[in-house]
């Protein structure tokens, strides 16, 4: 599933905070990298306090020195990193990424989260957004320290919410690949909502009929229950070592709650874009979990 690597960076040290887990997932799964870097169109020259990488040779020459920066993170595999420039400068950085999305066929993209200013805007903003959208390829987002530079990534554990539906079950692949390759334990979480924590049409339906709706939402328990028990079973039958939880209130919360708690190395979550990247962005609870823990994300969009 998981055999080729892309990660965007911009030259900071901020989006390299993505190389030490790209290094590690790479190494795991055999998977080969492909470093990318845009030469961005009237670039200034600096971002982030960083000299910005504004010529075709400069940047190559960057590359090679964070390809050998990741070798330092593969535990003594070798990796396969190729490095991409793309010298004709673009205006839209981020959407020449999500071009190159074609051209290059990762499997998985692999980048940091946010900074401050441009990152935050061409990096996680743009581009999470637009592959997103796209409904196709996954995203794994890293959160830099606060200081803005890379941790040391480990994948032990893995938090994979769900809710019954079968789309969303489209993420336990992602996770099983990684549990048979780090190998990581997977915690499965099901938070059902409470009449309190529902949202959209729901809480509208829940305001009119809140005894029905109470109602309803405890058989959903039940059925949440039975669903976990299912699941475990099977994952357990294909000799991954799984543990489950059942919570009731608001997704988001809980998502993050559990992460916490089980110390969760990376949180795996099937999640919609066809919405719109506006709309995913302002409500989805992917969003919600990415702003709310500091730990990382892989998203797998589920309407492809």
């Amino acid at each position: 599933m998981f055999k080729h690597l892309l990660v965007p960076l911009d030259g900071s040290r901020l989006a390299e905070a993505a190389l030490p887990a790209a290094a590690y997932l790479a190494a795991r799964l055999g998977a080969s990298v492909t470093l990318i870097h845009i030469i961005e169109h009237d670039a200034p020259q600096v971002v982030h306090g960083e000299h910005h990488l504004t010529a075709g040779d400069e940047a190559g020459a960057y590359l090679e020195a964070a390809a050998r920066h990741m070798q330092e993170h593969a535990s003594g595999v070798t990796l396969d990193v190729e490095r991409h420039v793309h010298t004709a400068e673009m205006k839209d950085v981020a959407g020449g990424i999500v071009q190159h999305v074609d051209e290059l066929a990762p499997d998985l993209i692999v980048m940091c989260t946010h900074g401050s200013g441009g990152l935050r805007d061409v990096l996680f903003g743009s581009i999470a957004q637009q592959v997103v959208a796209r409904g196709t390829t996954p995203v794994a987002l890293i959160r830099p320290t606060e200081e803005g530079v890379a941790e040391s990534f480990t994948c032990q554990r893995l938090l994979v919410p769900l809710d019954g539906s079968p789309e969303h079950e489209r993420s336990l692949p992602a996770a099983v690949e990684l549990g048979y390759a780090c190998p990581a334990e997977l915690h499965l979480v099901f938070v059902v909502p409470t009449l309190s924590t529902l949202g959209g049409q729901q809480a509208a339906t829940g305001r009119l009929l809140p005894g029905a709706t109470t109602a309803l939402l405890d058989m959903a328990q039940q059925d949440a229950e039975s669903y976990l028990r299912k699941q475990i079973s099977e994952l357990r039958s294909r000799g991954l070592a799984v543990t489950a939880e059942l919570q009731r209130g608001d997704p988001a919360t809980g998502i993050v709650d559990a992460a916490r708690l089980v110390d969760s190395d990376m949180i795996v979550l099937g999640t919609h874009g066809r919405t719109g990247t506006d709309a995913f962005w302002a409500g989805s609870t992917a969003a919600r979990v990415l702003a709310r823990s500091s730990c990382p994300l892989l998203l797998v969009p589920v309407d492809a």
